[in-house]
């Protein structure tokens, strides 16, 4: 497969349980061994030893999809979004990186007043911004979003939708945003990549694809979300 994502644009991945979404997010951020060639920042990072990608770690980073076990409780909200920078040796003074997790939690819409609390406290969207905190506060170029609003309740979602877009336009970021909810990716990804067993089945701009799929399997994705979709509507009616 080829494909590229620049910043500012969000490269939507989709496909059935199974069908290498997440393999292909993890193996681009080189935490998996693969084949190809991956280039980043016009820098080829697949022949890189773990040593030599350390350094770019902090320039592409990772949401996962449970808020609920992706943070530690036993650390503090500072604790778990400085821990990066502690790792990075980006702000060795304390009072600094305090100041640096209070402008990134501002960033994605929670009070800095909160970082002395702990997750437990939030509720599972408030947890998935700390989360999202947690990468935007190393300054990445690339975040992978895996399946981020899926433990999420649907008004929830809508409000993650707005926060990801404002925040790649605030700051110039690129998403490779990995899901099964093609509602979700409908409304933030410019382009769609479709997999199947570890293939791309179909790749193009997210209008095309989504209103004009030219592979079988695309078009039974698709025909099977909007069933689900319909067979929700009848259930809530009823």
């Amino acid at each position: 497969m080829t494909f590229s994502l620049h910043p500012g644009q969000t490269l939507g991945v989709v496909g059935e349980s199974g069908s290498g979404k997440t393999t292909l997010g993890l193996a681009l951020l080189r935490l998996i061994d693969s084949e190809g060639e991956i280039r980043f920042d016009g820098e080829r990072v697949d022949d890189l030893s773990r040593n030599e990608v350390r350094p770019l770690r902090r320039r592409m980073q990772v949401v996962f999809q449970d808020p609920y076990g992706s943070l530690s409780p036993r650390l503090s909200v500072e604790q778990i979004i400085e821990e990066g920078l502690v790792v990075h040796n980006m702000e060795p003074n304390r009072a600094d990186r305090r100041a640096r997790v209070a402008d990134v939690l501002t960033d994605v819409g929670l009070s800095p007043d909160s970082m002395d609390r702990y997750p437990h406290e939030f509720s599972g969207g408030q947890r998935q911004r700390i989360a999202v905190a947690r990468a935007l506060v190393l300054h990445p170029r690339l975040l992978v979003l895996d399946e981020p609003t899926s433990a999420l309740d649907v008004s929830v979602q809508a409000q993650m939708v707005d926060l990801l877009h404002e925040l790649q336009d605030r700051h110039g970021l690129a998403y490779l945003f990995i899901s099964h909810d093609l509602r979700v990716v409908r409304a933030l990804a410019d382009e769609i990549l479709v997999m199947k067993a570890g293939r791309v089945m179909e790749h193009g701009a997210a209008m095309d694809v989504f209103d004009n799929p030219r592979e079988p399997y695309t078009q039974a994705l698709l025909a099977a979300a909007l069933d689900l979709k319909v067979a929700h509507a009848q259930l809530v009616a009823d």
